[in-house]
């Protein structure tokens, strides 16, 4: 059986600066019916693990280290035995939630991750934080953008970590480059298309000086 995405929401608080927000995310499953990868388990592992079932759980991918997609992981990975994937320049971030618990390996721009015969390209997209990342997933017409990019515009930076101009970088230069087609399947909210986003960059700009 070819991969195929499954979506899983989640709710739970998202902190930061001294901030709490109560938020809703999304919690991205791509396999088949014997493996499957997480991206960003939020908030609720057992959840999570529910709907892994009894597939190996290959990785739990985290987009990005702040807490409210990667605050179950660390259970996740008890419950399952998978590793948990990060990359290193949102290691900062990734300690504040769990001062005592490490990513067990690094994400890398460039990095393919496989499942279910399925290709994934690890993008490295920082701005709404250093090391956030985006998973380019061709065969499937799909791009993971985590807190990149959502249905009408970038992720926020306007707290700790992150930075505007780099953001509107990494999507002009990382994500706006890929096939209009591409399904942006997103860390809250609705999912998009690059074909609807790619129009507004200008607007973007705008609104963000």
């Amino acid at each position: 059986m070819a991969a195929h995405i499954e979506h899983l929401v989640t709710s739970g608080e998202f902190t930061l600066d001294g901030g709490t927000w109560q938020v809703d995310n999304n919690v991205w499953l791509i396999g088949d019916d014997q493996q499957v990868l997480v991206i960003d388990p939020a908030h609720d592992a057992e959840a999570v693990a529910a709907a892994v079932g009894d597939r190996r759980l290959l990785a739990i991918v985290c987009t990005h280290g702040h807490n409210d997609h990667i605050n179950a992981a660390p259970e996740l990975a008890d419950l399952t035995g998978a590793p948990v994937l990060l990359h290193p320049e949102d290691r900062e971030l990734w300690h504040q939630t769990h001062p005592g618990f490490k990513p067990d390996a690094e994400l890398a721009d460039g990095q393919r991750l496989t499942v279910a015969g399925t290709g994934l390209t690890v993008l490295h997209t920082p701005g709404h934080s250093p090391g956030a990342v985006c998973l380019h997933a061709p065969d499937l017409g799909t791009l993971f953008s985590g807190d990149t990019l959502f249905a009408g515009g970038p992720g926020a930076t306007g707290r700790s970590f992150s930075d505007f101009p780099t953001i509107i970088a990494s999507i002009r230069d990382r994500l706006l480059t890929l096939p209009p087609e591409t399904v942006v399947r997103t860390g809250h909210g609705d999912s998009t298309t690059i074909a609807a986003e790619a129009p507004h960059l200008d607007e973007w700009i705008a609104r963000g000086h």
